[in-house]
């Protein structure tokens, strides 16, 4: 998949959780609202009719009863009733064929002549479909004396809800098509200048390094580009150093080499002319080229391997190393209020370069003592193969015991300190593994963040020489 598809699918994905996001609240509001507003006229609608009938439940006023009905089925969509007090239907808007049968045992009439309002929505089994069902009781003289009851289908509720669904779909639709296009054309801007670095590693790649990227686009791109370029102009450097070291090797070789050759010519030539004295003479002078031409090599190696090389070991008590450091990092802690102790538990002695386990050593303590609260205690503890440092600051989030230790990585606490660069941690293990020696995290039971750095049995045979980027941690740190 390349960058831009990517750039685009991305651009369009996050558009489309935007429009979700806000699109499905707002649809089941809108439903709400709409069912909470035809409930509530529903309502008002029947206690305007069981005010109005409750003076027109008598014979005498039975059409102008009706007619309060007729209107308010128009105005609600709906069927509108009205019962007496026990339960007898007196006026229909559906017509005068329910009229004086009796609905008395409806639950929501029965409810109303109680003295009681009740809305539900209820499934009509004549009609097959849902109907809202508001009863409100028409009172006289503080009594109930007859009930009115709107019934009206929800599936008109149920369309307006759909179109609102439907309206914010295409809106939707419309809104992730445009964010679409606008991605792709931010994806084309952000990954044409890509392209064109890729097209120049290619060349740098093919042996071409006097290629230079365009910088362009945005501020990351261009600091990219320059990167790049900073790159290719070191590498050529370092190539024309290289094919520099191999000319003057040459040189420097070729000398010896040429007096050698010269040298046992004249012996050669003197021992078939019989004179013992100049053969001895060519001799010794051939084996000092011979010498001469060994410290050349040598010298040669040693510089070919310097970046490489690692400092010689020896025997280190861990306890002492342990004080020295406390001793080191004493002022400081002292200026952040906080204690720094050291605490020998076992006399222990391991082989490594005493340079590089004091750089480990001032690696832990400064992270504990920087991200360490005022008022609370490092302590150093020195065991027979290790050494601990324990401090009493907020820990590790879950998963940073070893996310830390990759360089510029900070944790969660490093994030929200000042200063630090996230490579303290990584010089500190790679040095420790110079002497296979081994640094981790580990929360501790009081609160806080055990670091510790384990040496291997003073016995043990140090590891191999580590490779060129030991050595750049060793020198960085």
């Amino acid at each position: 998949m390349s960058l831009r598809l990517l750039l685009a699918l991305t651009s369009a994905y996050v558009v489309l959780l935007a429009v979700v996001a806000l699109e499905v609240p707002l649809g089941i509001a809108l439903r709400d609202r709409v069912d909470a507003e035809v409930r509530q006229q529903a309502s008002a609608q029947a206690a305007i009719v069981a005010a109005t009938a409750a003076d027109l439940l008598t014979p005498a006023h039975r059409a102008q009863l009706q007619a309060v009905v007729d209107r308010t089925a128009a105005a609600t969509r709906g069927r509108v009733l009205v019962v007496d007090r026990r339960g007898i239907v007196l006026a229909d808007s559906a017509g005068p064929a329910m009229r004086g049968e009796s609905y008395a045992s409806r639950p929501e009439i029965a409810t109303a002549l109680t003295g009681r309002s009740v809305q539900n929505i209820r499934r009509s089994e004549t009609l097959a479909e849902d109907l809202l069902t508001t009863s409100a009781p028409t009172v006289q003289r503080g009594r109930p004396s007859g009930a009115v009851r709107i019934t009206q289908s929800v599936r008109a509720v149920d369309r307006a809800v759909h179109r609102s669904w439907v309206a914010l779909a295409l809106l939707g639709l419309l809104v992730l098509g445009l964010a679409a296009i606008v991605g792709a054309l931010v994806a084309q801007r952000v990954a044409r200048p890509v392209s064109r670095l890729e097209r120049a590693a290619e060349q740098v790649a093919a042996g071409d390094l006097s290629v230079m990227a365009a910088v362009d686009g945005t501020r990351e791109q261009r600091s990219l580009a320059r990167s790049f370029n900073e790159m290719t102009a070191r590498l050529a450097r370092l190539l024309r150093s290289h094919q520099d070291f191999v000319a003057d090797a040459s040189h420097q070789l070729r000398t010896p080499l040429t007096a050698l050759r010269l040298r046992l010519e004249e012996a050669d030539a003197a021992l078939d002319g019989g004179d013992p004295a100049v053969v001895r003479e060519e001799l010794r002078a051939a084996t000092g080229e011979a010498h001469r031409l060994t410290r050349i090599v040598e010298e040669l190696l040693i510089l070919t391997r310097a970046p490489g090389m690692r400092p010689p070991a020896e025997a280190i008590e861990l306890g002492t190393s342990a004080h020295e450091a406390v001793e080191r990092w004493a002022p400081s802690a002292a200026t952040r209020g906080i204690e720094l102790t050291a605490v020998p538990c076992a006399p222990g002695r391991v082989h490594a370069a005493r340079g590089d386990v004091d750089r480990v050593l001032d690696a832990l303590i400064e992270n504990a003592i920087a991200y360490s609260p005022a008022g609370t205690t490092v302590a150093v503890v020195a065991e027979a193969a290790a050494i601990h440092v324990d401090d009493e600051g907020p820990g590790l989030a879950e998963g940073e015991a070893e996310a830390v230790f990759e360089r510029f990585r900070r944790g969660r606490t490093g994030r929200g300190t000042p200063g630090g660069s996230g490579l303290g941690l990584a010089i500190a293990r790679e040095l420790a593994g110079r002497w296979n020696a081994t640094v981790a995290l580990t929360p501790r039971t009081a609160g806080g963040t055990r670091a510790t750095v384990g040496f291997a049995p003073a016995t043990a045979a140090p590891r191999p020489a580590a490779g060129a980027g030991a050595e750049t941690a060793r020198r960085t740190a």
